[in-house]
């Protein structure tokens, strides 16, 4: 497997992938559908980033980095397909997201996300990621708030 830069040909994988995770749990809501809609537009034009993982040229996982006002990420749309789950890919994703804000500079990295998504909490968690207070968020879903700092 390989982790990649996001280009325009994985636009659909991408919108795939996170569209297959969130209504397996939750529903598709405004933000996701704009987001997933126009992954270049809406994240890599205003200062983010999008890793996609490949496994023998096909698009296993994926996630966002979106840039925040105060210089950090936002880590967002991180899935990874049923076909590879436990297998480590999941880690290696949040360690590219983790490595790329430190070399740009950021000052932390920021997630939303929901306590019923238990290996997700524990990623995180084991990744040097802290709870926060409850915040005000676009995603009805969200009840979880964490970050890691630099």
């Amino acid at each position: 497997m390989e982790i990649v830069e996001f280009a325009a040909e994985h636009a659909q994988a991408f919108r795939a992938l996170n569209e297959a995770w969130i209504s397996k749990y939750f529903a598709i809501e405004a933000k996701d559908r704009e987001v997933l809609d126009d992954p270049h537009g809406k994240i890599i034009a205003k200062g983010g980033r999008i890793f996609m993982a490949l496994k023998d040229g096909d698009a296993v996982g994926c996630v966002a980095l979106m840039k925040m006002a105060d210089g950090g990420y936002e880590v967002a749309k991180m899935t990874v397909s049923e076909t590879v789950r436990g297998c480590g890919l999941g880690r290696l994703l949040m360690e590219r997201c983790i490595e790329a804000a430190a070399q740009d500079g950021a000052p932390r990295l920021y997630l939303e996300t929901n306590s019923s998504l238990a290996p997700a909490l524990a990623l995180y968690r084991a990744t040097g990621f802290r709870d926060l207070a409850p915040a005000e968020t676009e995603y009805v879903r969200a009840d979880v708030f964490m970050e890691r700092r630099y």
